[in-house]
């Protein structure tokens, strides 16, 4: 197997038009552990662009969705009852998980550019991205609502054995996806590296 690493400059994902804003009401939520939880009105976040997941009547965020959201004043955070300002919901993220200031990073700059952005948790990767207007639903898709790159967001300095970069590719090709390096300089920008896999 050979593995070639190309810039992704395609207007795919460089274009940037800002994601766009439906709703305005602000939704209160509730830090625990480490999600965001909104017990009510939910679907005024979830519906719009696919924040979060629902599970039992609430939806959960992940930190890179609730920081995103409540930076774009969609919603207030609280936290044994004070509210969190952005700086201190991102100062815990950190705190629990150092890969956050990339990770977030990365998930801020998809968006921006009218992404579809899920996490990739379950899948090995940080996150999984679809195509523009894509409407997520459950059962038999058509090749155009997969998920279609597969993204793992690095420092600009980061190293990986051939072996790891092996087994994301061979990741991404099991799901039908695409695998993209998200790599974030020390100023912040992103860059994107397509990396795909030729058999000889």
């Amino acid at each position: 197997m050979v593995i070639f690493m190309s810039k992704k400059d395609s207007e795919e994902i460089d274009e940037k038009p800002v994601e766009k804003e439906i709703v305005k009401e602000v939704i209160d939520t509730t830090f625990e552990e480490d999600k965001v939880i909104a017990f009510q009105n939910y679907d005024k976040i979830y519906e719009p662009g696919y924040y979060g997941k629902i599970i039992d009547n609430r939806l959960e965020l992940a930190l890179v969705e609730a920081c995103l959201l409540l930076k774009r004043g969609r919603i207030r955070v609280f936290k044994d009852g004070k509210q969190l300002s952005f700086q201190e919901l991102y100062d815990i993220a950190v705190s629990l998980d150092k890969r956050f200031p990339h990770r977030y990073r990365v998930y801020e700059d998809l968006r921006e550019r009218g992404l579809l952005v899920r996490t990739g948790f379950k899948f090995g990767c940080d996150f999984r991205v679809y195509e523009r207007g894509v409407q997520l639903k459950k059962g038999p898709k058509s090749a155009r609502e997969h998920t279609k790159w597969i993204v793992f967001a690095v420092p600009e300095d980061f190293t990986c054995s051939f072996q790891e970069l092996s087994r994301a590719v061979r990741l991404a090709h099991n799901i039908r996806a695409r695998m993209l390096w998200a790599i974030v300089d020390n100023e912040g920008d992103c860059t994107y590296y397509q990396i795909t896999r030729h058999k000889p």
